[in-house]
């Protein structure tokens, strides 16, 4: 990537440090943002000291260790990078600012904030705060101030969304069409009995978040290599989709769920020695993506001059 801009944008409430990393350039060698919206560990001590049983927690909600590979794929590219540093469990940016569980938050609510029914995600324990995790029930030891999710949505959720807006603009402003690859990670999927579970699985919103020839690009990329993949089962994308894809507009967004024990060790908790493989694999992928919306952005960016 030449003429690469790092900069840092939104501020962890009781940590002072930023939210989230941007890694982006003028001149990105490929019309394609990797985001890792899951993968933060920067943890306030007042955090984990409201938390149940915070060791089982932290690890449950994050998406372990995959900020790691997302940061040497776009290195290894020329993608630009958006890596979250706030945590999940502080907050979801994989969710709707109102996607609340009120019955957990202490306090007035905002104007208009309290008749506002929790979506589904929220009902089931795992809205823009995390209340319950299977294994553990409730994550907190008790209420939460609503003033300090106001806090969370104003210095973590928003800005986030609003840098990956930008980039996503200006990607298509100079290649024609963008593409966002909302990288996440999910324990290993149960068999169901007559054929091995996907490894990866790309998800689109059943085809509302981007072009079909881009999971299909994504498809036939893996099937070169044998890779096990599903489309949208059991994760078709949530809000970050829902968001920022617009294809009707030149802006793509797909995810990408990538098997933990491809890259953990046995007890999904620390990478393994060699990630090599996964690396490549992926690299593989966002240049078949990226040439796949180069072609949709009618030809704008040429990828080999820009690889060159």
């Amino acid at each position: 990537m030449t003429r690469a801009s790092i900069r840092n944008g939104g501020n962890i409430p009781g940590l002072g440090e930023p939210a989230f990393t941007m890694n982006a350039g003028e001149q990105a060698n490929l019309p394609v943002l990797v985001a890792v919206p899951h993968g933060g560990r920067a943890y306030p001590p007042d955090l984990l000291a409201i938390m149940r049983h915070p060791d089982f927690a932290t690890r449950r909600l994050e998406d372990r260790h995959i900020d790691a590979i997302g940061i040497q794929v776009a290195e290894r590219v020329g993608a630009g990078l958006l890596v979250a540093r706030a945590p999940r469990a502080m907050l979801d940016l994989n969710r709707a600012e109102d996607d609340i569980d009120w019955g957990m938050v202490k306090g007035a609510k905002p104007s208009g904030r309290s008749a506002v029914r929790p979506g589904y995600r929220a009902q089931g324990g795992l809205g823009l705060v995390p209340r319950r995790l299977q294994g553990l029930g409730e994550v907190w030891r008790g209420a939460i101030g609503a003033d300090a999710i106001e806090q969370r949505i104003a210095q973590v959720h928003r800005p986030y969304h609003e840098a990956l807006a930008q980039e996503l603009q200006a990607i298509r402003r100079r290649w024609g069409a963008a593409l966002l690859l909302d990288l996440h990670s999910m324990p290993p999927l149960p068999s169901n009995g007559r054929w091995p579970p996907a490894r990866f699985v790309l998800g689109d919103r059943f085809g509302m978040s981007c072009d079909a020839t881009i999971p299909a690009a994504g498809f036939a990329c893996f099937a070169r290599d044998g890779a096990r993949v599903a489309h949208n089962r059991p994760y078709a994308g949530g809000y970050v989709l829902e968001r920022h894809g617009a294809p009707g507009r030149g802006i793509h967004a797909l995810q990408l769920e990538v098997d933990r024990s491809i890259y953990l060790d046995a007890a999904l908790d620390e990478l393994q020695e060699d990630v090599e493989p996964l690396v490549a694999r992926l690299s593989d992928l966002v240049r078949a993506l990226a040439e796949n919306v180069s072609q949709l952005g009618n030809g704008r960016g040429d990828l080999r001059e820009a690889a060159e």
